[in-house]
């Protein structure tokens, strides 16, 4: 019998590990020991990870950098043969496969998801991406689109039909004129793998209700978290279905505060990338509509720290104080990212997770 997909848990917080797969993670900086991403280091993270009960690895897509000296983000491994190779080297971790819904075929994507379902028994997931870089889109041949999210309607209804259909159909519609289709085996999971987004305008979060069993969103402030869960449990509402909500982190921890933010100061302000730093700022303000207008304005440190994600900096009785509010909000878990994976997951696991079974957030 195939066993809960682990965003199916007991846990009442769930947590993951986020851009792994891509040098720095979610960090701009030119830290020396920031994450190079090398495939040993994505093998002992995941591993770590696994071992200590998280419930998800998140990759990044990503296909062109941010400049900057690091040439940020330029590394990193493609997210469907990145999750195949994690799955035989794990047992419980689920491992999501992140994807740009213009650049791949359905039925690429249908037969490289079930692919990664079946080698890791139904641990599969999926986070739809419609892609905002431009940039990224001419290495393809392509622009940004206006109907992204009209596309990736006909996307993902090819790829659950294609897994349901015991017989050879043909598909019409705006984007796709399909003869015949099929795609053997299916997934594991039924009707498809578990499917995630990550949106903060209107397009996008109706997509989520739609069609994804999670949405990840982000804030500038814990205390403003919860109207992003109340817009999408309204959205999904209203089409009968319910969506669970997930941010985004960036962490550091350490033995004393200070410690924690002197460390957060020197790689996110001192040795922070400010040419790549300025690049994806830039882009995500004018293409990506990503965070709200206060984190371009007032937290540059973030961008370069974690993308503009919030940031977790303390010790580790501060970060589950912090987790728990996050979970106060209404959130189903986080995925956190980290300056040096392998270097800094040992101490967040050892370290917070007993602290958050303690406080009732997680029995593993």
């Amino acid at each position: 019998m195939l066993k809960p997909h682990p965003l199916k848990g007991p846990n009442k917080f769930k947590l993951g590990v986020f851009s792994m797969n891509a040098d720095g993670g979610l960090a701009m900086t030119t830290a020396p020991e920031r994450w190079r991403a090398r495939w040993d280091d994505n093998l002992n993270a995941a591993r770590i990870a696994d071992r200590a009960g998280m419930e998800f690895l998140l990759p990044i897509a990503r296909w062109r950098g941010f400049g900057g000296v690091t040439h940020a983000r330029e590394w990193s491994f493609e997210t469907f043969t990145w999750a195949a190779g994690l799955a035989t080297a794990t047992e419980n971790i689920a491992l999501f496969m992140t994807v740009h819904v213009p650049l791949v075929h359905p039925l690429q994507a249908a037969k490289a998801l079930a692919t990664v379902d079946h080698i890791s028994g139904g641990r599969a997931g999926l986070n739809i991406v419609c892609g905002w870089n431009p940039d990224e889109f001419a290495m393809f041949g392509q622009t940004v689109g206006e109907r992204t999210y009209d596309q990736a309607e006909e996307w993902i209804t090819i790829i659950e039909r294609a897994y349901k259909s015991r017989e050879p159909f043909d598909f019409a519609g705006d984007f796709y004129d399909l003869k015949g289709v099929v795609s053997r085996p299916a997934s594991l999971q039924a009707p498809r793998p578990v499917t995630m987004n990550a949106a903060f305008g209107a397009p996008g979060r109706n997509y989520a209700a739609r069609h994804c069993d999670y949405l990840f969103s982000t804030f500038s402030e814990i205390s403003e978290g919860r109207a992003h869960v109340v817009d999408i449990a309204g959205r999904a509402a209203e089409v009968g279905r319910d969506v669970g909500v997930y941010t985004v982190c960036h962490v550091v921890c350490r033995e004393t505060q200070q410690e924690a933010e002197d460390y957060y100061r020197r790689y996110a302000l001192e040795l922070a990338d400010q040419g790549a730093v300025d690049e994806h700022m830039k882009k995500k303000k004018e293409f990506a509509h990503s965070h709200d207008e206060k984190a371009f304005t007032e937290y540059r440190q973030r961008f370069a720290g974690g993308a503009g994600t919030y940031p977790l900096v303390g010790t580790p009785e501060k970060i589950v104080d912090d987790l728990i509010r996050i979970m106060e909000q209404g959130y189903a878990g986080a995925a956190l990212s980290f300056v040096n994976y392998t270097y800094e997951l040992p101490f967040f696991c050892d370290r917070v997770l007993p602290l958050m079974r303690q406080a009732g957030l997680r029995m593993n």
